[in-house]
């Protein structure tokens, strides 16, 4: 993050205790917002600062999808985040405005109320702040927070939103508020394994894909040992030995300790069957590609993960294993027109 926009977050109220009260005649009534939690999932915790509302919601999505929040007005969030990909979008590098590339794979924005941080490299301790990263960066929608409030402020439609949803006219406060209260309703927990190890459907999932989930677990793949929870996920930062020199030093370009270089945020892998390509940089493109990496050991890099150490797998069970994988993909989530 730039230094002018850790001042600029500071001087204009992004964070809850600088929120300057606005005027509530103005506001109409809120409708709060229930989330709707999946069979085995844990309550998530929702901001003091900003609960979930019906209004606020319709706001955020709006915001999300909305190109006015880009420089030049042709890309918005959603432009890297397509639902039918688990809100990533199917490349190897997403471009942004004037068609210039980033230098990381876009991740799927999947149960986002429960991260703790964001981006590969956890570089973001909240929802509310990680949207102000891509509006900044100048590969991405170049467009300042501060800009972003002035440009809609200039849009009568969206004065009168906000002013029903905040009580005041667009800012830094209600944007981010409002883009992250959509974003924790993308909560995807229906896929057949859920149907059969959370609903109790024992016919959920194929004899094939049953010995694939024991593979999965099993410690001799050791795979769950990352991908674990309900969400298929530690949360914690892995270097899992793609490369042996890594251009990107990911965790460690956040804590600049030579011992997180080439570490990731491990990613949920809820839909993985349509969140390809893989990794931090999009360099594996099938799950096949992803198997063969982790069965061979990794490149052994100084600071690879004691949890990779290779293993063997035949044919049969390599497909097991990725029929198993295509069990969580939640197709109600990635169809649902509510999100």
């Amino acid at each position: 993050m730039t230094l002018r926009l850790v001042i600029f977050i500071l001087s204009v109220g992004v964070f809850s205790g600088c929120k300057k009260d606005a005027p509530v005649n103005s506001q109409i009534e809120p409708k709060p917002y229930k989330l709707a939690i999946p069979e085995g999932f844990p309550l998530p915790e929702i901001p003091d600062d900003n609960p979930l509302t019906t209004e606020k919601i319709a706001l955020g999505k709006r915001l999300f999808n909305d190109p006015i929040l880009s420089r030049d007005s042709t890309i918005s969030c959603g432009s890297c985040h397509f639902q039918e990909f688990s809100f990533s979008d199917g490349k190897q590098f997403s471009t942004g405005i004037n068609n210039q590339q980033v230098n990381r794979n876009a991740p799927a924005l999947t149960n986002m109320v429960y991260e703790k941080s964001l981006f590969r490299d956890g570089g973001a301790p909240t929802l509310e702040l990680q949207i102000l990263a891509p509006l900044d960066n100048p590969l991405e929608m170049d467009l300042p927070i501060f800009k972003v409030t002035e440009r809609l402020q200039q849009d009568e439609e969206y004065v009168s939103l906000f002013k029903a949803v905040f009580g005041s006219e667009p800012n830094a406060f209600g944007i981010t508020r409002a883009i992250s209260a959509y974003e924790r309703t993308l909560i995807s927990g229906n896929s057949r394994y859920d149907q059969y190890t959370f609903q109790g459907n024992d016919n959920a999932l194929t004899k094939s894909e049953i010995r694939g989930m024991e593979l999965f677990f099993s410690d001799s793949l050791n795979c769950s040992s990352c991908h674990s929870g309900f969400n298929f996920t530690s949360n914690s930062f892995e270097n899992n030995g793609i490369y042996l020199n890594y251009t990107d030093k990911g965790r460690g370009r956040i804590t600049l300790k030579n011992s997180d270089n080439g570490k990731f945020k491990i990613p949920s892998i809820r839909n993985i069957n349509v969140t390809a390509p893989y990794m931090h940089d999009g360099s594996f493109v099938t799950l096949n590609e992803v198997i063969d990496h982790y069965a061979n050991g990794g490149k052994n890099h100084v600071n690879q993960s004691q949890k990779i150490k290779g293993f063997v797998i035949s044919e049969q069970e390599k497909q097991d294993l990725i029929n198993f994988l295509g069990s969580l993909t939640d197709y109600e989530f990635l169809t649902n027109p509510d999100l």
